[in-house]
Parts: C-alpha cells; sequence; structure tokens
C-alpha cells in the first residue's frame, strides 16, 4: 500500500484520483490546494502527484525535494522555466512530467514518433485538438507532447517549427511546419487527432477521452512506478517501457 498525497485535490483530475485510490489499495496521505502548505504534506506521502498550477509548481518541488519524495508533474501550461526548475528538482529526486497520464495517449504519441521518422518533409503533420470550454491553456498539455514526439521524429525542434493561431493572410504553409488547431467548447474530456497529409493520401492518428479516470488510473500507475526509482526525469513512455 502506498501513501498518495494529491496537489490540486480539489481539481478535476485530483478528485478523480482520490476516487480510485481506496479500490486500488492505496492511501490517500493528504491533499492541498490554493494556499495550501505543499510542506506539510510532503513528509506524509510515499509520492506526490500534482495537478495543479505553473505558479505553484515552484513551491512544490522545494517540498518534494526537502522530503525526498517523488513527485508526479501532470499540470499543463508550464513554460521553459518550469522545466528548468524539474531538472533542478530531479537531480535529488525522481520527477516524472507529462502533458497527459493516459496510457493511450502515451502510447499514441510513440506512434506519432515513429510515423513522423517513417513519413518525408512531404507530408504535412496538423494537431487538432478539443477541450471543455474551462480549459485555461491552448494549445493544450496534450497536443504540445504530440507535436514534441513528432518533431523529435523528424529530427527538429518544435519551438520554431510550430504553427499557431493562424489568422488573415497567413501566406502558404511552411514547409516541415507542425500545424495546431484548438477548439474548446461543452464538457468534452479531450480529443486529439494527429493529421499527417501528402498529396494524394492522408493517416490520422487519433485519442478520445471519455471520462477523467483514464488520467487518474494512469496518474496512479505513474506514481507506484516512480516509487524506489533513483534521482532523475522520466517520461510516460518509460513506465510502458516504450
Amino acid at each position: 500500500m502506498a501513501r498518495i498525497g494529491i496537489i490540486g485535490s480539489e481539481g478535476r483530475i485530483g478528485q478523480a484520483i482520490a476516487a480510485i485510490l481506496g479500490e486500488a489499495g492505496h492511501e490517500l496521505a493528504g491533499g492541498i490546494d490554493q494556499g495550501g502548505d505543499p510542506a506539510a504534506l510532503a513528509p506524509k506521502a510515499d509520492v506526490l502527484v500534482d495537478f495543479s498550477s505553473p505558479h505553484a509548481l515552484e513551491a512544490n518541488l522545494d517540498a518534494a525535494v526537502a522530503a525526498g519524495v517523488p513527485m508526479v508533474i501532470g499540470t499543463t501550461g508550464l513554460e521553459e522555466r518550469h522545466h528548468w526548475l524539474i531538472d533542478s528538482a530531479a537531480q535529488s529526486i525522481p520527477v516524472l512530467q507529462t502533458g497527459n497520464t493516459s496510457l493511450g495517449v502515451t502510447l499514441l504519441a510513440h506512434l506519432v514518433r515513429q510515423a513522423s521518422a517513417s513519413l518525408g518533409e512531404d507530408w504535412d503533420i496538423e494537431i487538432v485538438e478539443t477541450h471543455h470550454r474551462m480549459k485555461v491553456d491552448a494549445p493544450s498539455g496534450t497536443a504540445l507532447l504530440l507535436g514534441e514526439a513528432a518533431a523529435k521524429g523528424r529530427g527538429i525542434e518544435l519551438e520554431g517549427n510550430a504553427e499557431r493561431g493562424r489568422d488573415g493572410i497567413t501566406g502558404a504553409r511552411a514547409s516541415g511546419a507542425i500545424g495546431f488547431a484548438s477548439l474548446r467548447g461543452g464538457t468534452v474530456a479531450g480529443e486529439h487527432s494527429v493529421h499527417f497529409l501528402s498529396d494524394n493520401e492522408r493517416l490520422t492518428l487519433s485519442h478520445s477521452a471519455e471520462n477523467r479516470t483514464i488520467f487518474a488510473n494512469g496518474a496512479l500507475r505513474a506514481a507506484l512506478w516512480l516509487i524506489g526509482q533513483k534521482p532523475g526525469r522520466y517520461t510516460m513512455g518509460e513506465v510502458l517501457g516504450l
């Protein structure tokens, strides 16, 4: 039995994780939200799961490092500075950061990277994602994760090769670009499609989330896997052995 501490426990994913712990045979070590003290939670847990907000990440990482507790980060909307903080913390504790904890999305990213590596640059790549009306960041963390997978398959950096927010007379599509489109509305838990388009054929790889339990199950699996790992930065792909 593992003791799981949830940061962002009143959020949609935080509540979903708490709901499955008992049935899975594990214990909720506690949960905090905005204004809560991660330093008080960390020593009570075998592993922390963070689905809070980017501005809280530094304090959460500091608490995990001070307590020597592994940490799964599912918070989206991270910027370059946040990744630097994660890299720094990973020198002391195991940290797994991902834009999506779904096992299906993890496999999808693996397939996207393979397809991108196998198909030539004459195949355009477009990523389309749909989420509920309350989502605050765009493109979604999952869309960016898939974009990174596509970029790695081509041996390029996503930054500098992404086309986001097209509007007006934009000119012809840049060769080799990875495009993003974001739709918002209703209560959609998450839908992502990666389109590979050539002159005469099209390949689409897709994933649809029916409810948020899939993210909770994936986060729990990642958290349990992370316990006992050496300090370092890990991915969901490693959880699945990809």
